[in-house]
């Protein structure tokens, strides 16, 4: 069974509801998975916009998310650790945790939401950013899923 990453606020190609961007709540969707590989031992998760206009905006990086967790909850706060471990680094606003949607006006946005499996735990020395993620994860992404949501202004 493959990985497959999902979401009840939106279906990947989808728009995501505006209480999830800067116009609104900017909260955190939902996000479920299946079929993660027996070996995993942590998750890691990206949402990145690569139609942004100063190049890829990095919107949450989270990581240590538990293997066996299977979801993360609608609105997370916005701390660097959360109650069950998991962690978040710096988005592209300089901020911990989630950065909704907030592109400027004209063409819609997309939003990729990239889920990891690893054979690891991560230690990131200081606050991660989604570079320093990456580079932790070298060697260790057992498989990977990705939903796209999409948004305008």
């Amino acid at each position: 069974m493959a990985l497959e990453l999902k979401s009840r606020a939106f279906s990947s190609g989808a728009n995501i509801p505006r209480e999830y961007t800067c116009d609104a709540l900017d909260i955190s969707p939902d996000l479920s998975w299946s079929g993660i590989p027996t070996q995993t031992v942590s998750l890691a998760l990206i949402c990145d916009d690569p139609d942004a206009p100063m190049g890829t905006w990095v919107h949450w990086v989270l990581y240590n998310i538990p293997a066996e967790a299977g979801a993360l909850a609608q609105d997370l706060p916005k701390t660097g650790v959360l109650k069950d471990g998991s962690r978040q680094g710096f988005n592209d606003s300089g901020k911990l945790g989630f950065s909704g949607p907030c592109p400027p006006p004209g063409k819609p946005h997309r939003y990729f939401f990239k889920l990891y499996a690893l054979d690891i735990k991560l230690e990131i020395p200081g606050t991660a950013t989604k570079e320093k993620l990456l580079a932790a994860m070298q060697g260790h992404v057992l498989t990977e899923a990705s939903i796209v949501g999409m948004y305008k202004r």
